[in-house]
């Protein structure tokens, strides 16, 4: 795959409106340039991924997202990017219509150097009416992959879901034995629906909003952590999300201070962030790596 150079991004002129609309606006490079993010265990599950996923799914709703609005060449460039930043790991959804960025980015990184997660929609009255199976085959066909190393019930939204969601839970699991996903789980919008998943066997990984400001999260960050940590204990995988808020924590101060209540926790085992520029793939990389190394 042809290498892009920084000096290329910049001067293609990808950095600067993307980079507003997610509030990036204030960025300023840390630690060593060119630095690439190294890889880590993924709780017990035996998987071992990027520390930093490539979101997908920034104000993503309808099968459409920052990701796929830019359109799949201009996203391509910045996973390209991010590629050679050591950032193969990918974080999809059918909520995001995210899969046909995925396919391509997967024609040019070996399968097996990539991860791939995705997450089933599990309300069919929105858009998809299919049984779940029947989905999960759709999702191979759209990302031009055989198999998903993590597939989540995503945006699981009360303490019931083992229950409402038993149709889906069933689907993945016949899917884990026929070895077409690695590894399960959800992704969490509710406390409750958390402190459910943290104790449950079904669960393999879970995705949790987590950042010490409390924005967009489902409890305080204390309240939240303190499942982490149980959950992560117990040998369950654990990937954060919405460590910027959304974009929301547009201060370097409060993405710094983040970053390093996330990582020094020790109980989050990766993150997933949205990035919509070369800048900001450069930026966290060098950031989280920096925090890494101490």
């Amino acid at each position: 795959m042809k290498q892009i150079s920084r000096r290329h991004f910049l001067q293609a002129g990808l950095i600067g409106a993307a980079a507003i609309t997610t509030g990036f606006s204030n960025l300023a490079y840390t630690g060593s340039k060119n630095s690439t993010i190294d890889k880590v265990r993924l709780g017990k599950t035996g998987l071992l991924v990027p520390r930093l996923a490539l979101g997908t799914g920034t104000h993503g709703g309808k099968q459409s997202s920052d990701m796929t609005r830019m359109g799949v060449e201009n996203w391509l460039k910045i996973a390209r990017y991010a590629h050679e930043r050591g950032m193969t790991f990918y974080d999809a959804a059918d909520l995001y219509g995210s899969h046909k960025n995925v396919k391509e980015i997967l024609k040019e990184v070996p399968r097996e150097k990539a991860t791939l997660l995705t997450k089933i929609w599990t309300r069919p009255e929105d858009w998809n009416p299919d049984a779940p199976m029947k989905t999960i085959d759709r999702f191979r066909k759209e990302t031009g992959s055989d198999y998903f190393d993590i597939m989540l019930l995503h945006c699981m939204t009360n303490g019931n879901w083992q229950e409402e969601k038993k149709p889906y839970i069933e689907a993945l699991s016949e899917a884990k034995q026929k070895g077409i996903v690695k590894t399960v789980g959800l992704s969490c919008h509710n406390f409750e629906a958390l402190k459910i998943a943290a104790e449950d066997p079904w669960v393999d990984v879970i995705l949790a909003r987590i950042n010490p400001d409390g924005i967009i999260m489902d409890a305080s960050p204390e309240e939240v952590m303190a499942v982490l940590k149980k959950a992560h204990d117990s040998g369950k995988g654990i990937i954060g999300m919405k460590i910027f808020g959304e974009g929301r924590m547009k201060d370097d101060n409060q993405r710094e201070k983040s970053l390093q209540y996330v990582i020094g926790s020790k109980n989050v085992d990766c993150m997933t962030i949205g990035m919509t520029s070369a800048e900001q793939v450069e930026d966290a990389v060098n950031r989280v790596m920096r925090i890494v190394k101490g």
